[in-house]
């Protein structure tokens, strides 16, 4: 966006906000005399790795980029793709007569706000601008009522910030040690992972258990409307006073809680018998018990409630709905979308208020304007609730908007106009239907009803649940109008079987709410902490459930056994209670890391105490000596660690590429060992699919001999996928110019290593197959390679439609493909595979292809490949959009960080032209010197900077 050159009476005020979208939407509000430009995010940040870091610093502040001896002083530096932001963002502040700082008004906005200053160093007035909506009428008095910066909203976040790092920096090159290489640790993304897997171990140690009931349908004898239905189903409830078991009295391992001996639990020869015991007997209501029923509307959404109802009604992921929630708060449709707050202002109030009038009349609005307290722990309530922005609500119709946008719009709108509305009310009815069986047992049946005498906000919306068979708050049940006496005759009686089912996996909604519940991490965060755990291959998706891989497994064990107070739920818990202490002023940020860094008790910098390794796993202070933990890794048995006994002697490991089961010792005989598909659940990895997967052939398939080279031939399944090769010699030369590399040929796709046969091989290793020369005299060959069958003519290739023509094909077939135009790029377009709606980024339609590397999503613009756990057939369109999104974020940072050197040096000969002539020689030719220097130095630190950057924050 081009800034304005004219100029209000009251100067040239520059106003910086994060985003562009935002920067425009605001531009058209303020109009001239403002100039709006966007930070595009944070500017500086801790340094990616130690090639970043300023040659001042050396030795563990430049492999953390955080001086712990001094205070835990963090080094910042300019964002490599940020650096022609912040000279821009100097030029038009050298130009201007004030500054406004217009970043989010939460912890990261705040500190965003505080980069800027510290970086730009504004030497005309400086004001704080804060806004929770982009309307006309909230910029216009943000930008009357401005406030100073609260620095100590920016040292909590600060602190988090440092926090993470020395936990990701510390935590990661353990995981490299003990379990494999590249991993990365997270403060709350390991607690998050760690949920995921213990709810596994769960689906794990889950045994199926059989409980049987009987259901009666029982008939009133009177003809039945809608009002008083003629027939009722009921539930055996007791049988001589027990009750009879149900779901709810087994545990999560899949048997009947210890404990119950009031329960009958029945099994099918009883129910069976049961029911033939009551075929003749005469049944009759004991009981009619009828209460009230009340519901009060639902509080208006914060950021959590919201990813969960978006999940559950629109299929969104975390991510996606914070995405797109992001573009309608910049486009000035709703309120800011980071919020933990419940909290209306009265201007929403009334305007919901007035709605609710305008759409569902006078009836449905309470007396009074309701008030919801804030249920969330230290709750930002400056924010307001997430709602429509505006003193009127625009109805979703009004938008204008289309896709995602539309239907997340229309969530948050019905759930705020529905929150200013009078309770739904009705009556729930319990009846109990007795009588003797032929054995002499007593039994008694139950059924409950629901009637809703006034639906209330219930017109406007109704919750979702994470239980698809749940019901709904909506939902009525109409029982006949019955009285304590009255003769039932007992229809049909039938004989249910039920079987317990292992707890649930967690959804993105359904883990998101559990994090709340335990008060880990800020709900502002919880998108990208799920984002994150998907993105390291912790955790993989499998429709919408969340499914730990078996590396997870291996990370936990680890974590549990010698980090357990760095995972620990409480423990992860308490220390945002600090953090947010540290924001409020109750606490100070420097001692707190001292703590945690060094241990209980430190006084000093660099005075590790003696227990801090116990304090980290022990019932002390919560803040234990994370150096002394991790400097201490003598007890990690790293075959222990990534080990899981499957049973009969079965053993998982978890190894440098990938999980495998292993039965006995290797070297020793009876050795087994088979690979494990990286997409196995770790629940479906039972005794007799770990002797299925041992018992299928591996290893080396002899084929026969070559009868020409008299070498042996064998079939093998590599990494890469099965092949054929030669057995050389034993003395032929593997190294230097007479070198001999063995035959190898990649298998076709309809061959497998166990069943090809040793003529397959030879035909294999025969290709490339000449097919014959053009007219020219120019050889066409056949050829197998990495993208499928192709022929070749000098440089030109063409593809060929499948592997059997590599054999069968004619030279005159050969020349007529040649004869064709050769296609610029890649073959015509496949039609798609699957079709998911508009991304919400780019608001373009979104399919899935097929392509070389295997199916993809593309916009048209971005193309972003399947992951492991993904499938055509179960991937969703939120799944789709994340992926894209995750692309797009990954692929400019690269790009720009490539250029920024170049654009380093051109700046600084640039400087150095504008110099007087009597200075310029000699700082031109000091500056060149650095500038061909510069490149040496950033060969020297590469590997560095690799290795820094795979401990990056989790």
């Amino acid at each position: 966006m081009s800034p304005t050159s004219e100029t209000a009476q009251g100067g040239r005020r520059l106003v910086i906000v994060e985003s562009p979208a935002k920067a425009k939407t605001i531009k058209g509000y303020l109009g001239p005399g403002y100039v709006v430009e966007a930070s595009v995010g944070h500017i500086r940040d801790l340094p990616n790795g130690a090639a970043e870091v300023p040659e001042k610093y050396t030795g563990e502040v430049r492999r953390l980029g955080v001086d712990v001896e001094h205070d835990f002083q963090p080094v910042y530096v300019v964002n490599a793709d940020k650096k022609a932001q912040v000279r821009k963002l100097k030029e038009q502040l050298a130009d201007s007569d004030e500054l406004y700082l217009a970043t989010d008004e939460d912890r990261e906005g705040e500190a965003i706000a505080w980069h800027l200053l510290e970086v730009l160093k504004p030497k005309v007035p400086v004001h704080r601008m804060v806004f929770h909506e982009i309307t006309k009428e909230a910029i216009r008095e943000a930008v009357a009522n401005p406030r100073e910066l609260n620095k100590r909203m920016v040292d909590a976040q600060e602190t988090r910030r440092i926090l993470d790092r020395l936990y990701g920096y510390e935590v990661s090159p353990v995981l490299w040690k003990k379990v494999m290489p590249r991993l990365s640790a997270g403060r709350v993304q390991s607690v998050a992972t760690r949920l995921v897997v213990e709810r596994e171990r769960e689906r794990r140690a889950f045994r199926s258990a059989e409980y049987w009931d009987l259901t009666g349908t029982f008939s009133t004898g009177r003809a039945g409307d809608p009002s008083d239905p003629s027939t009722l189903a009921a539930r055996l409830n007791t049988v001589d006073g027990k009750r009879v078991a149900q779901g709810r009295d087994f545990g999560p391992d899949g048997q009947l809680k210890s404990g119950q001996a009031q329960i009958l639990h029945l099994d099918e020869a009883h129910a069976r018998a049961l029911a033939v015991a009551l075929e003749s007997t005469s049944f009759s209501v004991r009981s009619v018990e009828s209460k009230p029923y009340r519901r009060s509307p639902y509080a208006p959404f914060r950021t959590t409630t919201m990813q969960q109802e978006a999940s559950r009604k629109l299929g969104f992921g975390a991510k996606a709905t914070m995405q797109v929630a992001q573009k309608l708060y910049e486009n000035g449709f709703i309120t800011y979308m980071r919020t933990d707050s419940t909290t209306l202002s009265e201007t929403a109030v009334s305007a919901a208020r007035a709605q609710v009038t305008q759409l569902y009349g006078a009836s449905y609005l309470p007396d009074k304007p309701r008030v919801y307290a804030g249920k969330v722990k230290n709750a930002q309530e400056a924010h307001e609730a997430i709602r429509p922005s505006g003193d009127r609500f625009r109805t979703p119709a009004e938008t204008g908007l289309t896709g995602d946008q539309f239907r997340l719009y229309e969530l948050i709108w019905k759930r705020t106009v529905a929150s200013q509305m009078k309770d739904a009310v009705g009556n729930s009815v319990t009846v109990r239907i007795g009588g003797a069986a032929a054995d002499g047992r007593d039994v008694e049946f139950t059924a409950s009803g629901k009637t809703i005498t006034f639906h209330g906000f219930m017109k406007a919306y109704v919750e979702g649940a994470d239980d698809p068979n749940a019901e709904l708050d909506d939902r009525e049940r109409r029982l006949p109008q019955v009285a304590e006496g009255d003769a039932l005759a007992a229809e049909e009686i039938s004989v249910d079987g039920h079987a317990t089912k292992p707890p649930a996996r967690y959804t993105e909604a359904s883990l998101v709410k559990e994090l709340e519940e335990r008060e880990i991490g800020r709900p502002s965060t919880y998108a990208s902490i799920i984002g994150t755990i998907l993105d390291r291959g912790y955790v993989f998706k499998k429709g919408t459930a969340l499914v730990p891989s078996f590396l997870s497994f291996a990370v936990v064990n680890l974590l549990e056994t010698h980090f357990g107070r760095l995972v620990d739920y409480d423990f992860t818990a308490k220390m945002e209670d600090d953090l947010d202490c540290i924001a409020r002023g109750e606490a100070q940020s420097v001692p707190w890391l001292k703590r945690f860094y060094f241990g209980q008790g430190a006084q000093a910098a660099g005075a590790p105490q003696s227990d801090a390794a116990a304090a980290g796993n022990g019932d002390g202070d919560h803040l234990g000596g994370l150096k002394a933990l991790v400097t201490d890794l003598g007890a990690i048995d790293a075959r222990e660690i990534s080990s899981f006994p499957v049973g009969d002697g079965i053993v998982l490991r978890v190894g440098r590429y990938g999980p495998y089961v292993e039965r006995g010792e290797k070297d020793q005989e009876g050795h087994q060992r088979a690979d494990v598909p990286d997409d196995l659940a770790p629940d479906e990895l039972t005794v007799e699919y770990a002797e299925e997967l041992l018992a299928k052939p591996s290893g080396d398939f002899a084929l026969g001999t070559d009868p020409v080279s008299g070498n042996e031939i064998v079939a093998k399944d590599g990494r890469y996928g099965p092949y054929v090769t030669e057995i050389l010699p034993e003395g032929t030369p593997k190294t230097g110019k007479n070198a001999v590399k063995p035959r190898t040929a990649s298998l076709f796709k309809s061959m497998s290593p166990d069943t090809v046969t040793l003529a397959d091989a030879l035909k294999l290793m025969s290709l490339p197959r000449v097919v014959g020369k053009d007219a020219e005299g120019v050889e066409i060959t056949a050829q197998n390679g990495r993208y499928g069958p192709y022929l070749k003519k000098g440089t030109d290739s063409r593809s060929l439609e499948n592997e059997d023509q590599l054999f069968t094909i004619t030279l005159d077939e050969a020349l007529a493909i040649y004869a064709q135009p050769k296609q610029r790029g890649r073959a015509a377009a496949k039609p798609p595979l699957k079709e998911l709606g508009n991304d919400p980024v780019s608001e373009r339609p979104v399919v899935v292809k097929d392509g070389r590397f295997g199916p993809y999503v593309t916009d048209g613009e971005t193309n972003a490949t399947l992951r492991s756990g993904d499938s055509v057939e179960d991937i969703t369109p939120e799944r789709g959009y994340e992926l894209l999104a995750e692309k797009r974020a990954k692929a400019p940072a690269k790009k720009t960080a490539k250029k920024a050197p170049a654009k380093k040096a051109t700046a600084k000969k640039t400087t150095a032209t504008k110099t007087t002539a009597t200075k310029t020689a000699a700082k031109t030719t000091a500056k060149k010197t650095v500038a061909k220097k510069a490149p040496a130095k950033k060969a020297t630190t590469t590997k560095t900077t690799a290795s820094a950057k795979a401990t990056g924050d989790a």
